[in-house]
């Protein structure tokens, strides 16, 4: 629960609009690999529910043709010395690619015509073909899940407003390691960069859109 005082500061100061919901929006998975999502693991957390909540909306947003996008951490042997973030968080060198924690949990599903963007650094956008990905599929709008709340999912969140995508955040959605970073994070992103909605809510909105069906030139195509 955040203070009286810090609500009325921010508010003062301007922050915590709602965004614009678009009619073309696109639902981004940030690190729902069992890397993060399985708990033998040392970096990752029991995310059981947030996954549930994550397959209900997609399983929502495939029935309304709403676009998938999934995305994992996974390095080769050689960056494993040479990437910075490394250095700082260590336990992000386990994310080796061709391994079992760099694979889409699959309790969520993901089907062959959904991209998976490998990064290797927090934010979705960074070193990634995504900013091509959306706006060949002339995105308006972006609904991000997936893990960490304080960390990749933040990092994404801000580079996705800073692209020009006005932003929502089903808080039953996403997961973090401590509770702490997560409440301040869905703060401060919702005060700053995104809708931090409840999944009803995000539920409802792509359930109103019409259903998207491919035009003749992607079917000529």
């Amino acid at each position: 629960m955040v203070d009286p005082e810090t609500l009325a500061t921010y508010d003062r100061a301007g922050f915590g609009a709602s965004v614009r919901r678009g009619v073309r929006p696109a639902v981004l998975v940030v690190d729902f690999t069992y890397g993060f999502t399985d708990p033998t693991y040392p970096t990752a957390a029991d995310m059981t529910a947030q996954i549930e909540a994550t397959r209900v909306l997609l399983e929502a947003a495939r029935s309304k043709g709403v676009p998938v996008i999934f995305t994992t951490i996974a390095y080769d042997r050689g960056q494993l010395t040479s990437i910075a973030w490394l250095q700082k968080a260590r336990g992000m060198a386990a994310l080796e690619a061709g391994s079992r924690l760099v694979e889409i949990d699959e309790r969520l599903s993901p089907r062959d015509d959904e991209s998976i963007i490998v990064k290797t650094g927090a934010s979705a956008f960074f070193g990634t073909p995504l900013a091509s990905v959306l706006a060949g599929l002339q995105v308006d709008t972006l609904i991000v899940t997936g893990a960490t709340t304080s960390g990749c999912v933040r990092a994404s969140v801000v580079d996705a407003v800073q692209s020009g995508y006005p932003t929502l955040v089903p808080r039953q959605c996403v997961a973090d390691r401590a509770q702490g970073p997560h409440d301040a994070s869905l703060f401060d992103m919702n005060e700053k960069y995104a809708d931090v909605i409840d999944v009803d809510e995000a539920l409802a909105y792509v359930r109103g859109l019409p259903t998207s069906t491919p035009s003749d030139a992607e079917v000529l195509a």
